[in-house]
C-alpha cells in the first residue's frame, strides 16, 4: 500500500465537508504503520468515496512481486449499501459480484433458473458449452481480476481460502460496527426441520439436560455430519438431479463445513471462542449452537484476506472494546474521528418521554405514546414521519391503538413477509403519512421529504433471553450492554438527515433511552453527545385526532384498506392488553419539565433472537 496516493485517489472532483481532513489523517494513519484504521464518520460523511480512495491505494501488479498481495476489496454487510455502491458513477471502478442465486443462467429453458440450480449445478458431468457467457461466472471473472471487487460480507466471508479471490493487499469495510455481531451470526448454526434435510431421521437428544450441555452436542454433530455425509452422498450418485435435490445436495454440505467446523474449535482448548447452546424445548426439538467472540472465525474469513484495512461506521463507539471483539491488536490500529459537518440546528433530538417501554411497564407506556403520535402527526401536518417500533408485537399495538383513535388514514405498517414492498410503496408515496416500522434502524436513507421526523419508541437493548447476551451479562460485560443499544441508537438518528442542507427531527419516546445516554455517555461520539446535550422538550399541540388527518384525504381508499389489514394481520398476535382505547390517559407536561431540566445539566452527564440484519445472508 501507498498511503500517500489516498488523497490523490479521491474519486469526486471535489471534497464536501470534512472529507479532505479525514483523507490526510487516514493517509498519516496507514504512514504510521498501523494494519488497521478504524474511520468513525457519521451519517452524510460520504463514506464511500473515502473507501474508493483507500482502495486506490492498494499495491499494483505492475510494482509489485509475483507472490505480493495487490488491489482491493471493498465489502458491506449491507446488500442496499452495495446496490448504492453499484448505482454511483463516482464509483464505477468498484466491480460488484454477487452470490450465483442473483444471477440466471441463461440456457434455453432455464432463464429463470437461478445459476445455484442450473443443469451444472444438477447434473453430474454437465459441460456447460456457454460458461463463459454465463452472467455470474462472466461476472465473478472480471471481479476477480479488476483492482478493486466489490462485494457483501456475506459473500467475501465465504469466498475465504477461494482460490479465485485470494488475498488483497488492502480490504476496505464498509458499516463495520457490526463485524463481530456479523461473525457471530455467520457461526451460528441452527438446526431444525427447516434447515437440516434429514431431521425426520434423526433422534434429537435434550442436550440441555445432560451433565455437560456441550459436551453432548458435539457428539450429537459429530453423528450428524456422519448423516448428512451418507444422504449427500446418495444425492451425488444420480447422474442428474431436480432443482430441489440439487438445493438439498448443498445445504448438505453446508452443514457438513458448519458442523465439522464447530466440532473441530468446540474441542480445542487452545480456540478462544466459547460455545453456549440453547434448546428450550427439550428433546426432539431445534437446537441453536452459538459462539460468543469468535475471533477465530475473522482471521480465517476477514483478516487473512488483505494486508491492510479500513473499517469505516459512524458507531464504532469504543476502540479498545471494538478490537476485543474482533480479534485485532489496538496497539497495531488507529482510529481517525471524522467531525460531523451537518448544521445541529437540522438534526435535533426532543425529550417527548413518556415511561418505560420494559416488559413490565409496556401497557401503561404504549397508550401514552399512541396519544403522543397523534401530537406528532398534527406538529407535522405535511410531513411524513417513522416510528422505530422495534418489534412487531409494539408495531401491531401502535397499529391498532391509532386507528382506534381515527387517523388510521394516515398510518402505514409492514409486515414480515412484505416489508420491502411496503417500504418502497410508502417512500414513493407524496401522502405525510406516518410508516410504523420494525427494525429499519440501519441501511435506510431517507433523504429531504422522504421522512422529516421519526420517534424512536424503545431503547433497542439486546434480548436477555439470548443465550449469548446472557452469558455475557453473567460476566459483567454490561459496558457491552450498554454500548450495542447506543449504536442502535445512533444508526436510527441517521434515517432522516443525510445531507449538510436536509433536516430532520428525531423524538425519543422512551424513558429508557435518557438512561442510556447517561450510562454510556463515555462511549458517545463528540457530534452525538453535542445532540444529546442539546436535547430538549419540544412544545407540541393538544390531542386532536382532526388536526392530525389536516394533511391528508381521511377517507380511505380501498387499496389503502386492503393494504393496512394485510400488514396487520401479518405481523405478530399482540398482548391482549393492546386493545383499541380512545380513553386512554391524557398527555402530561411532567415529562417536559423534567427534560427541561437534564438538557439544562447535561454537562452533568461526562441483539431478538434474529439479528436484525440476517436477512441479507445467502447473497
Amino acid at each position: 500500500m501507498d498511503p500517500s496516493r489516498i488523497i490523490d485517489e479521491f474519486p469526486a472532483p471535489s471534497f464536501r465537508g470534512a472529507q479532505e481532513q479525514a483523507l490526510h489523517d487516514i493517509r498519516d494513519a496507514f504512514a504510521a504503520g498501523n494494519d488497521v484504521v478504524l474511520v468513525r464518520a457519521p451519517t452524510g460523511s460520504g463514506k464511500s468515496l473515502l473507501a474508493r480512495a483507500i482502495c486506490g491505494a492498494a499495491a499494483t501488479v505492475e510494482e509489485s512481486r509475483p507472490r505480493d498481495a495487490t488491489d482491493a476489496y471493498y465489502t458491506t454487510p449491507q446488500v442496499s449499501q452495495l446496490d448504492d455502491v453499484a448505482s454511483d458513477p463516482l464509483l464505477d471502478d468498484f466491480q460488484v459480484i454477487r452470490g450465483k442465486r442473483n444471477y440466471n443462467c441463461i440456457l434455453d429453458g432455464e432463464e429463470d433458473t437461478p445459476v445455484n440450480q442450473a443443469p451444472c449445478a444438477r447434473q453430474r458431468g454437465f459441460d456447460c458449452a456457454v460458461k463463459h457467457r454465463c452472467p455470474y461466472y462472466s461476472a465473478r471473472a472480471i471481479a476477480s481480476n479488476r483492482t478493486i471487487a466489490a462485494m457483501t460480507l456475506a459473500y467475501f466471508m465465504q469466498t475465504a481460502g477461494s482460490d479465485v479471490f485470494r488475498k488483497r493487499d488492502v480490504v476496505v469495510v464498509d458499516e463495520a460496527h457490526g463485524l463481530a455481531e456479523w461473525a457471530e451470526m455467520y457461526a451460528t448454526i441452527d438446526l431444525n426441520p427447516r434447515t437440516v434435510p434429514v431431521w425426520e431421521d434423526l433422534r434429537v437428544p435434550a442436550v440441555g439436560e445432560a451433565s455437560d450441555p456441550l459436551e453432548r452436542t458435539i457428539r450429537f454433530a459429530d453423528a450428524l455430519v456422519g448423516v448428512c455425509t451418507r444422504a449427500k452422498d446418495d444425492l451425488l450418485a444420480k447422474e442428474e438431479l431436480s432443482p430441489d435435490e440439487a438445493a438439498r445436495r448443498d445445504r448438505l454440505q453446508e452443514l457438513i463445513s458448519e458442523l465439522k467446523w464447530f466440532v473441530d474449535d468446540a474441542r480445542d482448548p487452545q480456540s478462544p471462542t466459547t460455545w453456549v447452546v440453547d434448546q428450550p424445548d427439550g428433546a426432539g426439538s431445534q437446537i441453536q449452537i452459538k459462539p460468543l467472540d469468535p475471533a477465530r472465525y475473522l482471521k480465517h474469513t476477514v483478516w487473512d484476506r488483505g494486508n491492510r484495512f479500513a473499517l469505516l461506521s459512524a458507531t464504532i463507539l469504543n476502540k479498545e472494546a471494538f478490537c476485543r471483539g474482533v480479534g485485532l491488536n489496538p496497539d497495531r490500529v488507529a482510529l481517525v474521528d471524522v467531525p460531523h459537518t451537518f448544521p445541529l440546528e437540522h438534526r435535533p433530538l426532543y425529550d417527548v418521554t413518556q415511561g418505560k417501554m420494559t416488559y413490565e411497564h409496556r401497557d401503561d407506556t404504549v397508550p401514552k405514546i399512541a396519544r403522543l403520535l397523534v401530537r406528532l402527526l398534527a406538529r407535522h401536518p405535511d410531513e411524513k414521519g417513522l416510528v422505530h417500533c422495534h418489534s412487531y408485537s409494539i408495531q401491531e399495538r401502535l397499529h391498532e391503538r391509532l386507528a382506534g383513535m381515527g387517523v388510521g388514514a394516515r398510518v402505514r405498517a409492514h409486515g414480515r413477509d412484505d416489508r420491502n414492498e411496503v417500504l418502497e410503496e410508502w417512500k414513493a408515496s407524496s401522502e405525510p403519512t406516518l410508516f410504523l416500522s420494525v427494525k429499519m434502524e440501519e441501511a435506510l436513507d431517507l433523504n429531504g421529504d422522504l421522512c422529516r421526523w421519526q420517534v424512536l419508541c424503545k431503547a433497542p437493548y439486546l434480548n436477555t433471553s439470548d443465550s449469548r447476551v446472557a452469558r455475557r451479562l453473567e460476566d459483567g460485560q454490561w459496558a457491552w450492554y450498554h454500548r450495542a443499544a447506543l449504536r442502535t441508537v445512533i444508526q436510527a438518528c441517521g434515517r432522516v438527515v443525510r445531507a449538510p442542507d436536509d433536516h430532520g427531527a428525531t423524538y425519543l419516546a422512551d424513558s429508557s433511552l435518557l438512561d442510556l445516554f447517561d450510562r454510556a455517555r463515555g462511549d458517545l461520539p463528540p457530534w452525538f453527545r453535542e445532540q444529546v446535550d442539546a436535547m430538549h422538550a419540544p412544545t407540541l399541540p393538544d390531542f386532536d385526532p382532526a388536526a392530525a388527518l389536516a394533511g391528508i384525504d381521511a377517507t380511505p381508499s380501498p387499496s389503502r384498506v386492503d393494504r393496512s389489514s394485510r400488514s396487520a394481520s401479518s405481523s405478530s398476535p399482540s398482548n391482549s392488553s393492546g386493545s383499541t382505547s380512545a380513553s386512554s390517559p391524557s398527555d402530561s407536561s411532567s415529562s417536559g419539565s423534567r427534560s427541561a431540566t437534564r438538557s439544562a445539566s447535561g454537562s452533568d452527564r461526562d441483539r431478538d433472537s434474529r439479528h436484525p440484519l440476517s436477512d441479507v445472508w445467502g447473497e
